[in-house]
């Protein structure tokens, strides 16, 4: 019989990613990583609807740290500048002790196809989600999306920087970087038309 400890979840998820690691997510079966930790399969579907979801569980603390941004944002800061309060709480989610984990995630993530796709899945939902706390503040449809669509690939494109191996700068910095860079970029006058 199984005997019961505590934190089933983070070790299941912890079983997951090293397992898909080593063996690939598509040859990596739940009950091989339910058993790994010592559980049953029946434990580990009580937890995750799929193994999927071992791997990206846990979407919805992002997706709080960057609403806890656009909470904190002064009432009347424009919207890029509630996005940079966003990001910034977005970025003390990864702090450098998890970029060895969040790196080996990703590994398994890029060579999924499948994989790739659920997380561009969860990038949009984040967006769409900002956008639709951007809209609550009183921001129109248009800005609200075109601020949530930018903060978010800042974040992407920050993300990635950040799990590079000769990386050792903060997120917030790499954001901060990044952000910037975008804000030159949108700067910049657009050539006429003709």
């Amino acid at each position: 019989m199984v005997r019961w400890e505590p934190g089933a979840p983070e070790r299941l998820q912890k079983a997951a990613l090293e397992l898909f690691a080593t063996r690939g997510f598509e040859q990596t079966t739940a009950a091989e990583i339910a058993e790994a930790v010592g559980l049953t399969e029946r434990t580990f579907f009580r937890h995750f609807s799929d193994k999927r979801e071992a791997l990206f569980h846990g979407q919805q603390v992002l997706v709080d740290s960057f609403l806890d941004g656009v909470t904190a944002a002064p009432p009347s800061a424009a919207p890029l500048e509630v996005v940079a309060t966003a990001l910034r709480s977005a970025s003390a989610f990864f702090p450098a002790e998890r970029r060895a984990h969040s790196r080996l995630r990703q590994s398994v993530i890029d060579r999924n196809p499948a994989l790739q796709e659920r997380e561009r899945h969860k990038l949009t939902t984040l967006a769409t989600t900002v956008a639709a706390a951007l809209r609550a503040r009183g921001v129109d449809e248009l800005a609200a999306t075109l601020a949530a669509e930018s903060g978010v690939t800042v974040f992407g494109i920050s993300f990635i920087r950040w799990l590079r191996e000769d990386e050792d700068r903060s997120l917030a910095d790499i954001t901060d970087e990044v952000f910037a860079a975008l804000l030159k970029l949108a700067g910049e006058v657009p050539p006429a038309r003709r």
